[in-house]
């Protein structure tokens, strides 16, 4: 991106020009020394002068009420605060009428900021106070009181904390009385200005030892520039956070580039435009480019005629590209458009800030839109693309954490679209989009992971975790096979990256990495990965097996075998999972194989998956109540095996003479009341064998003979309850009833 300068022949104020707002992209206002308060129309080029303040009145800071959707209040963000020399801050109209000046300080004011919501207005002067308003200038509280001016303050993204300067140090002060007050050392000169992004919740600040730096929110320093030749006089945040500017004496710099160029043959397209380019976005073959008043579709086919549409408002914030479609977001609303220029639709929900949405906190899938709240950072709202209306029936998305950053994967059916996010631990998480109702159903894939990233083409899913690069080839394999998890992984070292990288885009086998000081970093991964999923995706099976024979790599084989027990090709994943020695699920799919129904064979890939209630529902849905039963025992679920026996009513001694031998085997004796009631005169009709085996009546023998697990099916089926209980949270508690014998 390059800054375009113009100086006018003529300049439009006589004196000092000392602050300025933006209204639209296209207009600009202007405080002068002069007493001035000018309209710069930038597609005319016309000025306008609004008002000519009296001539005691020196302007010093200026702020723009907030935008809002609500109707009482859009009348008042056509207004603004100006703060001046003489002690007070105005409020002051759009078409220039002063409806209100406040006597503020002693001395000039020299900052003054509107929250968020416009509902608080927070000024700082020459005498060191910090003070709260109301909207309409009332006095609500001095924040805090210092013994040097503050020069500069600017509020926290929640509204709910203020960052101002005390020389050389810089204090965050939360609006609670009785809340922490961070403060840190920032600069070896007296501060001259801040700035805090709503977006990305970072922190600018420059001052007289002529560097400007970015932090967090909790002081940690993220960059800090090289000493400039003069102090650094002022910093801003665009919008999004994606680019901040920098002034200083006869300098102004603004850092990042924005261009297309044909790599192939080294041709170059200019594309000129008749308006201000606003943002522009190039991904699956499309260029997008939004403008001040227009929104321009090009195809990397043609360059020549593009799809042009107008703009409702012209100050877009964020474009989103998915396959089908792409997003803009603006400052009112979300748009949903297609790239023949066709309006799709327009998700919303109730509190919704299009202000502070940005790449991290909105997700774009062919079928679903997903947008973290800002009032509850915990809740994601997840929309149909096609309709804009919620998925299902309404519900959300909830986690327990503050979520930072969510990402929805590109590829593959409705029904099977997934959500990863990172959490405020710096947890990454990921769950369906379909089943986000349970809340166990959300697993994490690893930790102190810092940014992420799917892939355009296929659902593989990188992350910068720790000073380590991840790659998960096949995430779903948390939900088929959490065991060999580890073996679908790619991991390469990330300490070259320096601190705080980002992944900018994951396309085809590279992965696209902005380091801290904004160089760019280019990693290749495998290639052979993306073309399984290919295969697998057109149920290429042989093609997938031939592949992982030629690559002779693990991570081929485990990402095989789960993907094809995922889509219950057993043949397929009993070749792989022997390729990477799992002996006990070779043998355990050998005897699903051998299994007598169609439904036997279902439950068991779904037991073998972790599924167990789903693979309880379907073979009750089968009527095999009798191996639903056995699948209980075998995972000492012995209150369900007890209730479905009675339900059915059928096997309630089947399931007594198992829960006896348990307490036989373990030195147990029975207090649990169910199973003394309804062992109550209830005779067994058969007794256990020295291999845990029985001898049942006749009416029973020929289904159990079916359905009884082997020895060391009946050992794997433990396990996963094991592993199960454990990736649910929990760890195994003992059986209701159950009490040690005395002595």
């Amino acid at each position: 991106m390059r800054l375009k300068i113009s100086l006018l022949k003529e300049p439009k104020h006589q004196e000092l020009v000392s602050c300025v707002g933006w209204t639209t992209a296209e207009e600009l206002y202007s405080c002068s020394d002069d007493h001035q308060i000018v309209k710069w129309n930038l597609l005319t080029s016309e000025t306008t002068q609004i008002v000519k303040l009296p001539d005691d009145i020196y302007p010093i800071d200026f702020h723009w009420f907030p935008k809002s959707l609500g109707v009482k209040k859009q009348t008042q963000a056509e207004s603004f605060v100006l703060t001046s020399s003489d002690g007070k801050f105005h409020l002051i109209s759009k078409l220039g009428r002063v409806e209100k000046s406040i006597e503020a300080h002693c001395g000039a004011v020299l900052a003054g900021r509107w929250n968020y919501e416009g509902t608080a207005l927070v000024t700082v002067g020459e005498d060191g106070q910090i003070k709260i308003w109301s909207k309409t200038g009332m006095l609500r509280s001095t924040l805090a009181q210092q013994g040097t001016p503050v020069y500069s303050v600017a509020w926290g993204p929640d509204s709910e904390k203020v960052l101002y300067t005390a020389g050389k140090q810089l204090i965050i002060k939360p609006l609670q009385p009785n809340a922490k007050v961070l403060q840190w050392k920032a600069h070896d000169g007296i501060i001259l200005k801040v700035d805090w992004n709503s977006v990305n919740d970072l922190i600018l600040s420059a001052g007289e030892d002529c560097k400007y730096k970015v932090w967090d929110s909790y002081s940690r320093p993220l960059y800090n520039s090289q000493p400039h030749e003069h102090p650094i006089t002022s910093v801003a945040w665009a919008p999004d956070g994606e680019l901040f500017a920098v002034g200083s004496f006869h300098t102004l710099r603004l850092c990042d580039k924005t261009g297309v160029r044909n790599v192939l043959n080294d041709a170059v397209d200019l594309l000129e435009f008749r308006d201000r380019v606003i943002k522009a976005s190039l991904n699956y073959a499309h260029l997008v480019v939004s403008t001040s008043l227009q929104c321009y579709v090009f195809s990397t086919k043609n360059w020549n005629t593009p799809i042009i549409f107008d703009l409702k408002e012209g100050t877009v914030s964020l474009i989103l590209q998915a396959e089908r479609h792409f997003l803009l977001v603006d400052g009112s609303s979300i748009y949903l458009y297609s790239y023949e220029g066709r309006f799709i639709s327009s998700p919303k929900f109730p509190g919704m800030r299009t202000d502070i949405l940005n790449a991290q906190t909105v997700s774009l899938s062919n079928d679903t839109i997903a947008i973290r709240d800002k009032a509850d950072e915990k809740i994601i709202f997840l929309f149909e693309a096609s309709t804009g209306k919620p998925l299902g029936d309404g519900k959300f998305l909830s986690h327990k954490n503050e979520i930072l950053e969510i990402a929805l994967d590109q590829k593959g059916l409705t029904n099977d679209r997934k959500i990863a996010f990172i959490d405020k631990n710096r947890d990454l998480c990921i769950t369906s989009v379909k089943r986000f109702g349970k809340e166990e159903q959300i697993i994490k894939l690893g930790t102190m992971v810092h940014t992420l990233a799917w892939n355009d083409t296929c659902n593989i899913l990188c992350g910068l975790q720790d000073t380590r690069f991840i790659v998960w080839y096949y995430p779903n394999t948390v939900y088929v096979d959490r065991d060999i998890l580890p073996k679908t992984l790619y991991e390469g070292d990330a300490s070259e990256f320096s601190k705080n990288p980002h992944i900018v885009s994951f396309v085809g086998n590279q992965v696209t990495i902005r380091r801290a000081d904004g160089s760019l970093v280019h990693i290749n991964i495998s290639p052979y990965p993306a073309i399984l999923h290919e295969y697998v995706s057109s149920s290429k099976w042989e093609d997938a097996v031939r592949l992982c024979r030629f690559v002779k790599e693990q991570t081929m084989w485990a990402c095989l075998a789960a993907m094809a027990v995922a889509n219950r090709d057993m043949t397929t994943a009993e070749i792989a999972y022997a390729a990477i020695g799992e002996i006990d699920k070779v043998q355990y799919i050998n005897s699903i194989k051998s299994l007598p129904s169609k439904e036997s064979k279902m439950a068991h890939i779904l037991l073998f998956s972790g599924n167990i209630q789903e693979a309880e529902i379907v073979l009750l849905q089968a009527g095999l109540v009798y191996q639903a039963i056995q699948i209980n025992i075998n995972l000492y679920n012995w209150e369900r095996a007890l209730e479905l026996a009675v339900k059915y009513k059928t096997h309630v001694d089947t399931v007594l003479a198992y829960r006896q031998k348990f307490l036989e085997t373990f030195g147990k004796q029975e207090t649990n009341k169910r199973y003394l009631h309804y062992a109550e005169g209830t005779e067994y009709k058969f007794s256990f064998t020295g291999d845990n085996s029985c001898q049942l009546r006749d009416d029973s023998r020929a289904i159990y003979q079916k359905t009884l697990l082997h020895g060391w099916a009946w050992w794997l089926t433990l396990v996963i309850s094991a592993l199960w209980e454990t990736k649910a949270g929990g760890s195994r508690k003992p059986s209701p009833g159950v009490q040690d014998k005395p002595g």
